[in-house]
């Protein structure tokens, strides 16, 4: 795009709130008056999202099972979601899950050679987190391959065994429609679990190695649903140094005190209360204990929840769980605040719906409303 800089709005910048123009230079901000001005009067300037964790994609990628496969056209429409929802970097939280179906691994290795496809001629920054099941272990020679392929920065392990169940005898609730989803037949998908089960003990030691192996490449590793200090002791002992989504307000504690970052959700935050109650997100942020707040499940979210956190923290610590929090979680350095020479990712709000108005990625305009367009044509 061709230089141009914003003028009448109020940007963050590092020191605070500025009516100075914001200049934007090829894909990265610059000084002064660059390029044509783009009159926002009122508008706030914030920088763009950094989303450490979302699984809404999925609805883009497989609108209705087995009835869509052209992820090609998922990936722009997400492109433009994230965009219009002030997110310029999203990191897509995939399963490699026994459970099958968008969890399974098929899903998996085909939607990461889509991505892989289009990702040139997208406009946000689209990233993978992998979910690795921990139970996994005889497939983590074959995960660490895919990682390897595709560039993954970020894995995550969790635990989605029915223990309580599996260990009295029990089928799991649930049991049949899982296993439908999964394409096996439920006594096959039961087995399958048993034995997946029976196998706990190894697991402390397989995903110790396997984190460590990912280490040395660089990659990211965390926890999922910490639900007691304890288990994040236990996350910290296997190597897992990230905690997502803590259960308790003493798990995200044990993870801040050790210097590891705790990743809240966003919809948990606009909703005051955790709709699986636990702990509020909202507590762990007023108790100092978060370091980023994700999307989980809903694009939307993430700005909702900083705007909502605002009163509470001020406008600089709110918006920084959202930009700045995350971008530092990710070794993201060139990217969550707005200074020279930092990566032109920012959002604008629009003053009269107080919603993203104006999203430019890398330098590039990712979504504008209709007063975002005007002021941009008439520049």
């Amino acid at each position: 795009m061709i230089p141009f800089h914003l003028t009448g709005a109020l940007s963050l910048r590092p020191d605070g709130l500025s009516g100075a123009p914001l200049s934007v230079v090829g894909d990265r901000i610059g000084v002064g008056h660059e390029g044509r001005a783009v009159d926002l009067p009122g508008w706030q300037i914030l920088p763009g999202i950094v989303d450490l964790h979302g699984d809404g994609f999925e609805r883009h990628l497989a609108a209705r099972r087995g009835a869509l496969r052209d992820m090609e056209s998922g990936f722009f429409a997400l492109d433009a979601e994230l965009a219009a929802n002030g997110i310029t970097t999203a990191v897509l939280a995939q399963f490699w899950s026994w459970e099958g179906g968008m969890r399974g691994p098929e899903f998996a290795r085909t939607m990461l050679a889509a991505l892989a496809d289009v990702r040139a001629r997208l406009v946000t920054d689209i990233r993978v987190q992998l979910r690795v099941e921990t139970h996994l272990m005889d497939e983590f020679p074959e995960i660490e391959q895919v990682i390897a392929e595709h560039g993954i920065g970020y894995v995550v392990f969790n635990d989605h065994l029915p223990h309580e169940a599996l260990e009295k005898g029990k089928r799991p609730p649930r049991l049949t429609g899982q296993a439908l989803k999964s394409g096996r037949n439920p006594e096959k998908h039961l087995a399958m679990m048993q034995a997946l089960h029976a196998r706990g003990d190894e697991v402390p030691e397989a995903v110790s190695a396997f984190a460590a192996r990912l280490h040395a490449r660089g990659v990211l590793t965390g926890s999922h649903d910490d639900a007691t200090a304890e288990a994040r002791r236990a996350g910290r002992e296997r190597g897992l140094t990230i905690s997502e989504f803590p259960e308790s307000l003493e798990a995200a504690a044990e993870a801040i005190a050790h210097g590891e970052p705790v990743i809240m959700g966003a919809p948990n935050v606009m909703r005051g209360a955790s709709h699986a109650g636990k702990v509020s997100a909202r507590e762990v942020v007023n108790a100092g204990l978060c370091t980023a707040i994700a999307s989980d499940y809903h694009y939307p979210a993430p700005c909702h929840a900083a705007q909502k956190l605002t009163d509470e923290l001020g406008l600089a610590a709110a918006w920084g769980l959202v930009s700045s929090g995350p971008a530092g979680v990710l070794g993201l350095a060139d990217r969550g605040a707005l200074a020279p020479g930092m990566r032109a990712d920012f959002v604008a709000l629009n003053p009269v719906t107080g919603r993203p108005g104006l999203t430019v990625a890398g330098g590039r305009v990712a979504h504008a409303d209709a007063a975002a367009a005007g002021a941009l044509l008439s520049a």
